[in-house]
């Protein structure tokens, strides 16, 4: 078999502006707006590899969109992590598997201080009508969202007690809703929402002590926000004891010895309704959840054990034989009146990325998720889509092409559920170079693909803002 997927994890340095893009097929006149996505960019600092596919500079991929016209950039996030990079050769702040540059005094120093990497490689999000890339750290980088050049800094962290603020937060009628770790030997996330031009209001905090579970996002009901203990998690006592010999987030991700549980926390009040014990997992990404009556359906991909971070270096991902950790999409039921979690298997995976019609149904009962799938090497082949009460389940895929997360844009003039499209920024590995898939959502056909000038590495999250109504579109 050969190794289609290599291409998609190695650096990309050329930057491209308003560069307009060759269409095959036709995408529908309907769809106007920007489309940005995140991920890595360059897997090397200096002559210094990278080891984790989370380490690399942040590379932002914007397309604006209007019908057929498709109008293309993609730039380099300037962040001072990559200010360092670039112009010094060293890694500033210790990244989840790369330890940074420097003696093992500094080393130590730098974790003590509380130093916390820049890099904002996970995904976009508006606040206060601007746009920011963003990380797991108290900075988002503000961007001007056609041109992609980095306009200021914000202190994410701003008005909270903690040390960072997840990638993944929830907006609700111009209302974010996010988590916010604080680490140390008692650690804490603090469940907070944040009005348009106001201070964030802390609702809660969940308490850990110095082996806290990773938590990468979260999920939202009408009247609830789930947050998952998982059985995984950074053990930062056993971090600090390592740090002078270059121990990364990546050589303290152990498991944890607290029973791994789903706690639901009223997001009106923030009083805790139940805490749910489950068996072990790990969760990255939540497609949706929703109340039946005393109970919560959550629907996300699970993982069963800690090679879900582990198993993401990057020589791992690209070799011709890669270890890839296996995520199911699920769906678990919390009974908030006692008892134990149970889950359902939706769809074998590997898969991730879940997306639903945002807008429309997060937090609601819903009929369709849409999913990258791997059927071989480490990087997607398939969209699936896949109805979570029946999973009856559509694919798409094609020879050599490696799609990223389907993004779903819906129709203006739709009534059901599915009426739109996904978009999803994939490689074509045979033509190397990158393409915009554009499918219609409801029968997974491919209608149109815009053709880049060059090939990208595999990204991670995007949004789609319509230039009407910039809402939200995905977690």
């Amino acid at each position: 078999m050969r190794n289609t997927w290599q291409q998609g994890l190695e650096s990309q340095r050329e930057e491209v502006s308003d560069e307009r893009l060759r269409v095959e097929g036709s995408f529908p006149p309907w769809l106007h707006g920007t489309l940005i996505v995140n991920g890595p960019g360059v897997f090397e600092v200096g002559n210094r590899p990278l080891n984790h596919w989370f380490d690399a500079l942040a590379m932002l991929r914007g397309f604006r969109i209007h019908g057929d016209t498709i109008r293309y950039t993609n730039r380099l996030v300037r962040s001072e992590d990559f200010r360092v990079a670039s112009q010094e050769g060293r890694v500033r702040r210790p990244l989840p598997g790369t330890p940074a540059s420097g003696s093992a005094l500094r080393r130590l120093y730098l974790s003590l201080a509380g130093g916390f990497q820049d890099n904002p490689s996970i995904g976009v999000v508006r606040l206060d009508d601007s746009v920011y890339a963003v990380t797991e750290s108290p900075i988002g980088i503000e961007i001007d969202p056609h041109t992609l050049r980095t306009v200021d800094r914000r202190d994410l962290t701003d008005g909270l007690d903690a040390d960072a603020t997840l990638g993944h937060t929830h907006v609700e009628d111009d209302v974010q809703w996010g988590l916010a770790p604080s680490f140390g030997r008692t650690s804490a996330y603090t469940l907070f929402r944040r009005e348009p031009n106001e201070p964030p209001e802390a609702l809660t905090r969940l308490w850990f002590g110095s082996h806290p579970p990773y938590i990468h996002a979260f999920a939202l009901t009408e009247r609830y926000a789930v947050v998952p203990e998982g059985s995984f998690g950074v053990d930062f006592r056993d971090l600090l004891r390592g740090v002078l010999w270059g121990r990364t987030f990546l050589d303290a991700f152990e498991r944890r010895e607290a029973t791994p549980r789903f706690h639901v926390i009223d997001r009106e009040t923030g009083v805790r309704k139940a805490a749910v014990p489950a068996e072990p997992f790990f969760v990255y990404h939540f497609a949706n959840a929703f109340e039946i009556g005393e109970t919560i359906a959550v629907d996300c991909v699970v993982y069963d054990d800690l090679r879900a971070i582990t198993g993401l270096t990057v020589d791992n991902l690209r070799s011709d034989d890669p270890t890839v950790p296996r995520g199911d999409f699920v769906r678990y039921r919390l009974p908030l009146t006692g008892g134990r979690a149970e889950r359902e298997t939706l769809y074998t995976g590997p898969a991730e990325f879940p997306t639903i019609n945002y807008a429309a149904v997060n937090g609601r009962k819903y009929e369709y998720a849409y999913l990258a799938s791997i059927d071989r090497g480490s990087l997607p082949t398939a969209i699936a889509k896949v109805c979570p009460e029946t999973t009856e389940t559509r694919r798409w895929s094609r020879p050599g092409v490696h799609p990223g997360e389907p993004l779903f844009a819906p129709d203006p003039d739709g009534d059901a559920e599915d009426d739109g499209v996904l978009l999803s920024l994939a490689l074509d590995s045979r033509a190397d170079r990158s393409v915009l898939l554009c499918l219609d959502a409801r029968t997974l056909t491919e209608r149109a693909r815009a053709i880049l000038p060059h090939r990208l590495p595999a990204g991670f999250h995007g949004q789609f803002y319509d230039a009407a109504d910039p809402q939200r579109l995905v977690q």
